[in-house]
């Protein structure tokens, strides 16, 4: 009995070992020294922080016409990364008008003082239980920054987002804020039957649970078009700095051209219509034949 026994047990540690070798290895943690932005790489229910080899050190001084909000981000994130209360942000508002380039451009100042950032999708909130579990404990500050942040009615996810902003029973680290920018002030569709209250016994309460989420953001900043005085002027900018050799006037005749075929006039568009502008210029010195763009 007893050498059947022994044969038994040494028969479960050869399939033990069978087993732990068919096992994926253990990810290797996060290199949080040489790294300094990261994304969320979601695998089933699990993930892993992939670090972003190439990091777009987008600087700050080309964001031009957004220096109240500028000021107030960079603030607050002084405030994080020197260990003091600090808030959640929302940026809303027009497209192309440097929401995501703020963000971004917090990693040139504040990586040296210890801040990374982490890169989330919007299919990824239901993760952030799992990776702030990650990032808890860490001598590191991270931001977790969704990008175009938004909820069609009827998604659950964003009463999740509600709770992880404010915490649930779990406390939130407090080395970990969330950066979000969103084309819409409250991350949901709001429709004209919210003002009327159609089909709703208590219209308020529902208009509420949208403003809530959006209210879990301690500081929110909305983003404006351009008027022409202003994108002109962000457009000087932007030559000057490329020292473009191109008179005033020429320059904002071409430059409102410019917005005219793309219909908008934002920081985005300044800096194409002067990315543009150089190239043709480069290419008439190298004596090249410019041909029309469609």
């Amino acid at each position: 009995m007893k050498d059947s026994a022994d044969r038994f047990e040494a028969l479960l540690e050869r399939v033990d070992r069978l087993i732990e070798g068919m096992m994926p290895a253990a990810p290797a943690p996060p290199d949080y020294e040489h790294f300094l932005a990261f994304r969320w790489e979601r695998t089933g229910e699990q993930g892993r922080l992939a670090p972003v080899v190439n990091p777009h050190l987008y600087d700050m001084d080309e964001l031009v016409g957004i220096d109240d909000i500028k000021e107030e981000v960079i603030r607050n994130t002084t405030q994080f990364v020197n260990g003091l209360p600090a808030n959640n942000v929302l940026l809303w508002g027009e497209r192309g008008c440097g929401k995501s380039s703020l963000v971004k451009g917090l990693l040139k100042p504040f990586a040296s003082r210890g801040l990374r950032i982490v890169e989330l999708k919007r299919w990824d909130i239901m993760s952030l239980p799992h990776i702030t579990s990650l990032l808890r404990g860490t001598q590191y500050r991270f931001i977790l920054f969704c990008d175009d942040l938004s909820f069609d009615e009827g998604e659950g996810d964003f009463r999740a987002l509600k709770t992880l902003l404010d915490g649930d029973i779990e406390e939130r680290p407090g080395n970990v804020l969330i950066y979000a920018t969103s084309n819409r002030r409250h991350l949901m569709p709001e429709r004209m039957e919210d003002n009327t209250g159609e089909l709703e016994i208590h219209p308020e309460e529902a208009v509420g649970e949208k403003l809530a989420l959006s209210d879990r953001f301690g500081l929110t900043f909305g983003f404006y078009s351009l008027d022409q005085d202003e994108y002109l002027d962000v457009v000087r900018y932007y030559a000057a700095r490329r020292g473009l050799p191109v008179k005033d006037p020429e320059l904002c005749d071409l430059a409102l051209k410019w917005s005219m075929y793309n219909a908008r006039r934002s920081g985005r568009s300044a800096r194409q219509f002067v990315d543009d502008l150089e190239g043709r210029l480069g290419l008439s010195k190298k004596g090249r034949r410019m041909k029309p763009t469609s």
